[in-house]
């Protein structure tokens, strides 16, 4: 009797455990994908390779050699292909998502750091800052079509949203370069504040945020006419800026002020601040702009901020150092239930719940990881 009631308590317990991980699993499933459709996550690594997880599987299913200091990893926005560069190797590669293989390494020169696509895909924008290069990608051949000179030591090229112009950051020239998009031409350059790393650009064209990690200031630019408006002051020196998606406010973090401040882009002010922990250093915001995630890198944590209340709505455990943060694909009109974030310090990929702010796993990766893509393909 002793033996048929044990077996009983197991049996009930094997069943609840399944039935709990087809709820685990089936939760952050997107409702979309169906047969035939694939939905995958990659991290690169301090070992120059990127790893591929399997985000409904929920575990790592390839570690993909590529080249020394890779950055810049990017989605391609109509093929299904990740893009990124090697700023030790020199090169932009191309990762082939469905074979999981590297399938073109395109030479552009010393220290690469980013790319960026046009808004149709057809062409990517690097920059060389150890040859103070502006180059063109066609995407489809993968060779580059035009190059150029630039101010400086460019770490960033970005597109703007219309695909008309390029808008290049020379950190070592402290300064922003507006060029033609078509031809690479130069139109117009205005001196930024020191040392500058990253920028954000209005929907409607009309101005720049550019941010410098050494600096407590933040510079705005007006890319019509080619001029500095102003020097915003700032409470630390930022990590990173993220842009509202209709243009109205900047959330800019910063780790010193132990918070995120929030700057009105019509009026060019530092408005509202939120604090948040104990160093907030990267963000994502959902597609509706109601909700903001912040990594805590150096609490361990993952912050989630009602942006329309100002208000934190409590944390998240997420490994030893999180940084970059991704959403993983949902249905059109529905907010993401499942957000992926890197833990530097551990090794991993954190997979957390958004509805009820709570982790799920964490999936080994390799070490040091840093940039983080999703991509969902056939």
């Amino acid at each position: 009797m002793t033996f048929i009631r044990h077996f009983r308590v197991f049996f009930l317990l094997g069943i609840l455990l399944i039935v709990g991980l087809v709820v685990l699993l089936g939760d952050h499933r997107p409702s979309f994908l169906r047969p035939g459709l694939r939905l995958r996550a990659y991290v690169t690594t301090a070992s120059n390779s990127v790893a591929v997880v399997d985000i409904v599987g929920l575990k790592t299913i390839a570690r993909i050699p590529v080249g020394p200091g890779l950055s810049g990893m990017r989605e391609h926005p109509t093929r299904p292909e990740i893009w990124g560069v090697s700023s030790g190797g020199g090169f932009v590669w191309i990762l082939s998502a469905p074979d999981n293989q590297i399938v073109a390494r395109i030479p552009v020169g010393p220290l690469p750091f980013a790319l960026d696509f046009s808004p149709d895909g057809s062409r990517a924008f690097v920059t060389s800052s150890g040859s103070d290069t502006l180059l063109a990608i066609d995407c489809q051949s993968r060779t580059t079509t035009l190059r150029t000179k630039t101010g400086p030591e460019p770490v960033i090229a970005r597109v703007s949203p219309n695909g008309k112009q390029i808008i290049v950051i020379n950190r070592r020239g402290a300064s922003l370069e507006v060029r033609d998009a078509d031809t690479l031409a130069l139109r117009s350059t205005v001196n930024v504040v020191a040392q500058p790393e990253d920028v954000a650009i209005l929907p409607d064209n009309s101005l720049a945020f550019v941010l410098s990690r050494t600096q407590s200031r933040l510079s705005v630019v007006d890319l019509h006419r080619g001029v500095l408006l102003t020097n915003l002051a700032l409470a630390g020196h930022p990590s990173e800026m993220i842009l509202k998606p209709d243009g109205g406010e900047l959330y800019v973090f910063s780790p010193e002020s132990h918070g995120l401040q929030v700057v009105n882009t019509w009026t060019h002010e530092v408005g509202d601040y939120i604090l948040l922990g104990s160093a907030p250093t990267r963000g994502i915001l959902n597609e509706d702009a109601t909700q903001l995630f912040v990594s805590d890198s150096a609490a361990g944590r993952v912050t989630p901020v009602d942006i329309i209340n100002r208000r934190v709505a409590g944390t998240v455990t997420a490994g030893q150092l999180p940084g970059a943060l991704r959403f993983s694909p949902v249905d059109p009109g529905e907010k993401p239930n499942l957000l992926l974030v890197v833990d530097q310090g551990s090794g991993d990929l954190a997979f957390i719940r958004t509805r009820t702010n709570s982790l799920i796993t964490m999936v080994p990766v390799g070490d040091q990881p840093r940039d983080l893509a999703v991509k969902l393909f056939q």
